[in-house]
């Protein structure tokens, strides 16, 4: 049995095509939730006690502080109009949502912009929970434990932490009312 080179040619373009096909395919989709949480469970949390200062009231505060609550958390900057959109949506939410069980906290990615600017903008959009300057440190922290992601904004990087302080999958994009809702009551077991 004689193989053409012509054969052989077809038989290795059909190969790195299928090689291709299979790593386009891996690098395109997103990882799975479960994996994503069970990595951010790992991750050390000294983030969560590292303290942050609320921007509209002064008061120091750690993410620890707030533990037996569900604490949605979105990085944001001033300038981001998808972050703007997001925090809309959070709005629209934390009005349905009981003060006793849920904290809802928006940390600026820009580490230079002072409190007071935070806490106008924040102001200035009609946005009544918890502002925060993340500090270089927190900044790191975060990035370790979740990826670069969490520092581009324009993602609209967001993840809840349960009341047992351990913490879901970052997620990214402008979600809905309905969407943030749901993800919140599927935690809280409501």
């Amino acid at each position: 049995m004689s193989v053409s080179s012509r054969s052989i040619g077809r038989l290795i373009f059909s190969g790195l095509m299928a090689l291709t096909i299979l790593f386009l395919v891996a690098c395109s989709s997103n990882p799975s939730a479960t994996t994503l949480q069970e990595s951010a469970s790992l991750v050390s949390r000294t983030w969560q006690t590292l303290p942050l200062i609320n921007a509209r009231t002064g008061e120091t505060f750690t993410f620890s502080d707030f533990a037996e609550k569900t604490i949605f958390v979105e990085p944001m900057a001033t300038w981001c109009t998808n972050c703007r959109q997001q925090l809309g949506n959070v709005s629209r939410v934390k009005a349905q949502m009981n003060s006793d069980e849920f904290v809802f906290v928006a940390l600026s990615v820009e580490t230079t912009i002072t409190s007071e600017e935070l806490a106008q903008y924040a102001d200035d959009n009609g946005f009544d929970w918890v502002f925060a300057v993340m500090t270089p440190d927190m900044l790191a922290e975060l990035t370790a434990a979740f990826g670069r992601t969490i520092t581009n904004p324009p993602s609209t990087p967001h993840f809840i932490i349960r009341p047992d302080q351990t913490t879901t999958a970052l997620r990214t994009g402008i979600e809905s009312e309905a969407e943030i809702l749901e993800q919140l009551t599927q935690i809280s077991g409501g």
